[in-house]
């Protein structure tokens, strides 16, 4: 895809930021994902932070030059490694401590590049009350809420422009502001939504679809499709991609992108994540 006309001098001025979580994660890559009562037997294994939070704010560290992560850690030694990794990454970590152990995750990666996950304990999101620096939102160009109780939402609405994942519906909807979109995927139970049980209507809706595009709905009754960008490379695999299509389409958003545009700027972001190994190493720049 050729450089987005004006992406350099976007870059230059853009002030981005994510509210969400963080896990540390193990991965396996197996042959197959075992059967009930199978063992399954790994041919490579790593390890790196991860979580909807982590990866979004690592795609909009690549496209912005930096980004801040509001988040919530335990105080634990995966904690302290999970944010000295995502600051390797130009991550921006602003960290509220917790008493729980930071969550941890097994995922399975088999040869088609799915990815199947299990996660290990509590997950841990941000509070509006945390002694984080929330200021920092006031004004910013753009925002991707992954996880955040209500008063860590209305913070993140103080931003030009909020997306946020239909996984965090619930505390959306007790924050009561409206964001410029939701995002979540269809195939995910966990992040279904009902746009007509809904008080209001969201700007925008974004479901994606995987390898099979995705659909969109605006809160004037348009509807429409976007198509996939073809996942190049042999080693990579689905984790980290559809935050990183969030992520994408957050920084669209953010620089004020008409929407065909910006989906397929975001289409790019999340194919370029799952060309990789893991949810870093295919990440997607913008050029």
């Amino acid at each position: 895809m050729a450089q987005h006309e004006g992406f350099r001098e976007t870059l230059s001025s853009m002030r981005v930021a994510v509210v969400g979580h963080v896990e540390w994660i193990w991965f396996g890559a197996v042959d197959r994902i075992p059967g009930a009562g199978e063992i399954a037997h790994s041919t490579d294994d790593w390890e790196e932070p991860g979580g909807g939070g982590a990866v979004a704010a690592a795609q909009l560290a690549r496209l912005a030059g930096s980004c801040d992560l509001f988040t919530a850690l335990g105080e634990d030694d995966l904690g302290a490694r999970a944010a000295q990794e995502l600051a390797r990454l130009a991550v921006d970590v602003h960290a509220a401590g917790r008493s729980d152990r930071t969550r941890r995750a097994f995922t399975m990666v088999d040869p088609a590049g799915e990815r199947t996950i299990t996660t290990l304990g509590r997950r841990l999101a941000p509070h509006g009350t945390d002694r984080l620096p929330w200021e920092r939102l006031e004004g910013a160009d753009a925002v991707y809420v992954t996880a955040g109780d209500a008063d860590a939402i209305r913070a993140a609405r103080r931003a030009r422009v909020v997306v946020v994942s239909t996984r965090a519906l619930e505390e959306l909807l007790d924050a009561d502001v409206i964001p410029d979109a939701l995002v979540g995927s269809l195939g995910d139970p966990a992040e279904h939504v009902d746009v007509d049980l809904l008080a209001w209507r969201p700007p925008l809706l974004v479901l994606t679809e995987g390898t099979s595009g995705g659909r969109y709905r605006t809160s004037s009754g348009g509807t429409g499709r976007y198509e996939a960008v073809a996942v190049r490379g042999l080693a990579g695999d689905a984790y980290g991609a559809g935050d990183s299509f969030a992520a994408g389409l957050t920084f669209a958003m953010g620089s004020g992108w008409e929407l065909d545009r910006s989906l397929a700027f975001a289409a790019r972001c999340g194919a370029a994540c799952a060309s990789g190994r893991g949810p870093y190493a295919g990440q997607w720049d913008g050029t």
